[in-house]
């Protein structure tokens, strides 16, 4: 061990090269794994908060193949259901552009929506407003904003005076939402209650989009029958979804792009170890006046392959610990920029250093057992 620690203070520069190469291969897949299980750890903390028990219903099509309605009536039907806890629904309003001022060109909608807000939505899709408040069912002309719909509209803070153009009148900005991971379609809309947006802005009255609240322990069960609940007559033109799943979808395709950076830092160590192997072939080519002496003074074979095996791995695991430290320090930053929860596994950590072990092994045996065959006159006349 002591000639082996020797050998590397020796040849500083090179010893700190070829520990680099090593460095970034394992830093690049901890950093990977640990950035993908942070990510993992924050959806599991949003589902957690929002529940995976939100169920949604749009219209399906019909045996014509055209696009099939939901019943006016939408929200009450479920809210009738023992396994269905909260219900709310949202309806297009056609022909109506939300505008900041009167003075916006009509085709410059900014692709938001208006829709009409039946039941408690808040409380059913669990979202909360940044600026203003939700308003109240006959708060009429109001509108709450998507995030969205806020940001293209230049509306940060809500005050008394905040107004946008709908439909050739103004109306009366109530609040500003967060993000809705579990309904992001509703980010971009502009949302004014039911009651009464017939008159004030044409709504047809019926639901284009419900949400509805399962028991938790019912979810699957409120899922088959929720078609049926709302067309008894052809469930099929109703479809059903729950918006969690897409959230898993997310994270599978994640864990697919993690794999992908993981074959990157893969070959990135692959090269670092053909650095230590380099490394050492040239250090026994430089050493071979050291082997023939600590040969003839009375050395055997298999203490120069020891020799130069352990510098190979002492390599290799100096550059192995501070790649898992910098992997570490770029998973510990990357999540505190995202507000994510630090999640390292400890086999990620573990697994980087036995790489490096392994490595140096395999590194190292080649120029270890060619220092060994050296004769000692060889050596020495060199």
């Amino acid at each position: 061990m002591r000639l082996g620690v020797f050998g590397l203070r020796t040849r500083p520069t090179r010893v700190l090269l070829s520990a680099l190469g090593i460095a970034i291969g394992i830093a690049a897949m901890i950093a990977v794994v640990g950035i993908s299980s942070s990510s993992q750890a924050a959806l599991a903390r949003v589902l957690d908060d929002l529940g995976t028990n939100l169920l949604q219903a749009v219209p399906g099509e019909d045996a014509a193949g055209e696009t099939a309605t939901l019943p006016a009536d939408g929200v009450a039907l479920l809210e009738r259901r023992d396994d269905v806890e909260q219900a709310a629904g949202v309806g297009r309003v056609t022909g109506r552009n939300v505008y900041r001022t009167d003075l916006v060109p009509e085709a410059a909608s900014g692709g938001i929506t208006l829709d009409a807000v039946q039941g408690d939505l808040l409380e059913v899709l669990q979202g909360e407003t940044v600026s203003g408040g939700w308003f109240a069912a006959d708060d009429l002309p109001q509108v709450v904003l998507g995030s969205t719909a806020a940001a293209t509209l230049g509306i940060g803070a809500v005050d008394a005076d905040t107004r946008v153009w709908i439909g050739g009148r103004w109306v009366a900005v109530a609040g500003v939402l967060a993000p809705l991971p579990l309904a992001p379609e509703l980010d971009s809309s502009a949302l004014v209650p039911a009651s009464g947006a017939d008159a004030a802005f044409g709504f047809a009255g019926r639901p284009t989009r419900l949400y509805a609240r399962a028991d938790p322990t019912r979810v699957v069960e409120a899922r088959d029958l929720l078609a049926a609940t709302l067309d008894p007559v052809d469930p099929r033109r109703v479809q059903v979804s729950r918006p969690s799943d897409a959230l898993a979808a997310q994270q599978a395709t994640e864990s697919s792009i993690t794999a992908l950076l993981l074959g990157v830092g893969g070959v990135a160590l692959l090269v670092g170890g053909i650095g230590v192997a380099n490394t050492m072939v040239i250090t026994v080519l430089e050493r071979r006046g050291e082997v023939g002496v600590r040969r003839a003074l009375g050395a055997r074979r298999r203490d120069i392959r020891r020799q130069f095996l352990v510098e190979s791995l002492l390599l290799s695991l100096a550059g192995g610990a501070v790649g898992v430290a910098l992997g570490c320090s770029v998973t510990a930053v990357f999540a505190a920029t995202q507000g994510w929860p630090v999640v390292i596994p400890s086999w990620a950590a573990a697994g980087g250093l036995l790489a490096t072990v392994v490595i140096g092994g395999v590194s190292g045996i080649h120029p270890a057992g060619r220092a060994a065959r050296m004769a000692p006159t060889e050596a020495l006349a060199t």
